[in-house]
């Protein structure tokens, strides 16, 4: 039997199983023993793809320099080869109540381009608005450009037929196609809004109702976006512009010139991910940030799977006497075979000292870190795999007290509501689940 190869990712790229499945049956098999061999093969072409998706190399990365070293952004800007800027402003919108009216305010304000780029844009109360919005931004003469991921998004057929009658320009990431199906694992899960070039919008949360409110209860998340102000609003656009291109096929972008911005704490750098195969810069960014930790690591993010290379970057910033907490997504998720993933590693995580919780009242779906109480991260990218060498992901890094102060009183609010998991109860936990997070680990690097 012929193979052809895996490639670089770690993805089956095509062959003649098929083909020798079919001539099971004309060799005398009973049913049952063809099923057998069926899935005895299939089973080996997972197996395969996984043991190729593996990481080959453990990344073991430390920083020159503390998060609060002056020196500390440029030092991890040039790392990433990412721009680094200052004279930008952050503020935090915490949930939907805050998240969706900042975001069509400013929609309703632009006057020459809206970039818009999301993962889910669903249908409901949260789309009708979004798609009345963008439209008439369109008939009032602002160039509008969409770009929406073609497995994440399931937007109405009359919207996206609203919205290019109005001159909207829509735009499909990586439409499903039978003779590209080992591209059907690479999305864009990022989400950026930028108006005028001068305010932008990041964060977790895309266009569907489970984003409205303030998580209140278990349908409505738990998110944050970031709206940004000054020159780090341009290289976001520019990173809009990447998958734009990739799915309009015909675009022409535009991005303002460099503004010098008003004096600001630190700097801020943006780093994009994309599925390139081995690290990238993004996820050299989140080991240089478990790096640069001397005091304290605080992260927020649902989907937390680590890899080799994660693992070594806690333990070593553990080793230092950082005090680490980890706050989840708990049993109210909309992938619960990640979630077994993310917790086969708790027990060793709580032995080595770190904390973990998980969120109670509904879905946890923010992205953030916070480093010494200085340095920030947010964006789209989960503390996972596919968020970190699989999807295309925008992350901004800052160096900035009060916004790190802020995702700090977040964070803590969010651990009120919050289970900490203990050593003893982990330990005491049901055979079934150890059985399900031992087989769903192995799937690590592809969730």
């Amino acid at each position: 039997m012929t193979r052809e190869p895996i490639d670089s990712r770690g993805i089956w790229s095509g062959g003649d199983v098929g083909v020798q499945i079919a001539q099971l049956g004309a060799m005398g098999m009973s049913p049952v023993r063809r099923a057998s061999v069926i899935l005895l093969i299939a089973a080996a072409v997972v197996a395969l793809g996984l043991l190729f998706a593996q990481d080959q190399i453990t990344l073991k990365l430390r920083s020159a320099y503390a998060a609060d070293d002056p020196r500390h952004q440029n030092y991890i800007a040039g790392l990433v080869g990412a721009d680094a800027t200052s004279g930008n402003s952050y503020d935090v919108l915490t949930n939907g109540d805050q998240i969706f009216p900042a975001m069509l305010e400013a929609i309703a304000a632009g006057r020459k381009r809206i970039s818009f780029e999301t993962y889910i844009y669903d249908t409901g109360s949260a789309a009708d608005k979004f798609t009345a919005a963008l439209e008439a931004a369109a008939r009032r003469g602002v160039r509008v450009q969409i770009v929406v991921d073609a497995v994440g998004a399931t937007m109405d057929a009359a919207h996206v037929e609203r919205l290019r009658a109005a001159g909207c320009q829509v735009a499909q990431f990586n439409s499903p196609a039978w003779y590209s199906l080992e591209e059907l694992n690479y999305r864009t899960h990022r989400k950026i809004l930028v108006v005028d070039s001068e305010v932008g919008f990041t964060g977790g949360a895309g266009v569907a109702d489970h984003w409205l409110g303030n998580a209140q209860d278990k349908d409505h998340w738990r998110d944050t976006q970031v709206r940004v102000r000054g020159p780090v609003v341009r290289l976001m656009e520019a990173a809009f512009y990447e998958n734009f291109t990739e799915a309009d096929g015909g675009a022409t972008p535009e991005l303002e010139d460099p503004a010098p911005g008003a004096s600001e704490e630190g700097g801020s750098i943006v780093v994009r991910s994309s599925p390139t195969g081995g690290s990238n810069d993004l996820k050299r960014l989140y080991l240089l940030a478990l790096a640069s930790a001397r005091r304290t690591i605080d992260i927020t993010s649902p989907y937390f799977v680590t890899d080799e290379s994660s693992r070594w970057s806690l333990q070593d910033a553990v080793s230092r006497g950082v005090k680490i907490r980890i706050l989840v997504e708990g049993d109210i998720t909309d992938a619960m075979p990640v979630k077994y993933a993310s917790r086969a590693h708790y027990e060793q995580f709580i032995r080595q000292g770190i904390e973990i919780y998980e969120y109670q009242p509904t879905m946890m779906h923010t992205k953030a870190i916070v480093v010494d109480g200085v340095w920030s991260m947010f964006g789209s990218a989960n503390f996972d795999n596919r968020s970190l060498e699989l999807n295309d992901e925008l992350n901004v890094a800052v160096t900035n007290r009060a916004l790190a102060s802020r995702f700090l009183s977040d964070f803590e609010q969010d651990l009120r509501v919050s289970h900490r998991i203990t050593l003893d109860e982990w330990q005491h936990r049901g055979l079934l689940n150890k059985a399900r997070e031992r087989f769903w680990a192995a799937f690590g690097e592809i969730f």
